[in-house]
């Protein structure tokens, strides 16, 4: 079977009809995207409550009191206790990192957690705990039945964006407003 449609490296915008609140309002990085299935991060969830500096202590790697100490995310409710670096392709990780197109970079093993705690890790890094995950030809049926909406990743969006505001710096990247998204997909 082969796939017409390939995500990887895009974003995954939740529309409001999204019925999983896990989900609402949730901007996904897709870091693969196969025949097989779709693995991403959501990037605009933070945890709230846990730290960059409070990580690295229960993992016990030292942390420099200089090296930036970032909000940890929610990156999907699988595996939740297992870690992920969306990253800038500045770093390549000794172990395992899986370049993804457009500059960016995914390591899940310790030595970027490591390099981060030392302030010698990538430029630019979203730290998440779990993913989001979909077998295969589930995120397509999620796309036709309306809820989501894809575009390009861009530096600015992913690594400059506010949290807070990349929703719907996202949904403006497309020249979509939020006030004019409706839940129900339409039919011809």
């Amino acid at each position: 079977m082969t796939q017409e449609l390939d995500l990887t490296g895009k974003l995954l915008i939740a529309m409001p009809g999204m019925g999983d609140t896990r989900f609402a309002k949730a901007l996904v990085f897709i870091c693969a995207h196969s025949d097989e299935g779709g693995m991403g991060l959501v990037i605009n969830k933070p945890t709230g409550d846990i730290t960059l500096s409070q990580l690295l202590e229960q993992l016990e790697i030292p942390m420099q009191a200089d090296a930036p100490d970032p909000a940890v995310y929610f990156g999907g409710p699988v595996e939740t206790g297992r870690g992920f670096v969306l990253h800038s392709d500045d770093f390549a990780s000794a172990l395992n990192s899986m370049e993804i197109p457009g500059g960016f970079a995914l390591t899940a093993t310790l030595d970027v957690l490591e390099e981060m705690g030392q302030g010698t890790g990538p430029a630019h890094a979203i730290v998440a705990l779990g993913y989001a995950g979909w077998g295969p030809g589930q995120l397509e049926a999620e796309i036709a039945e309306n809820g989501w909406l894809t575009c390009d990743a861009s530096y600015e969006l992913v690594f400059g964006t506010a949290p807070a505001a990349l929703w719907e710096a996202a949904l403006n990247s497309l020249g979509v407003g939020a006030l004019t998204l409706s839940a129900d997909a339409g039919r011809a």
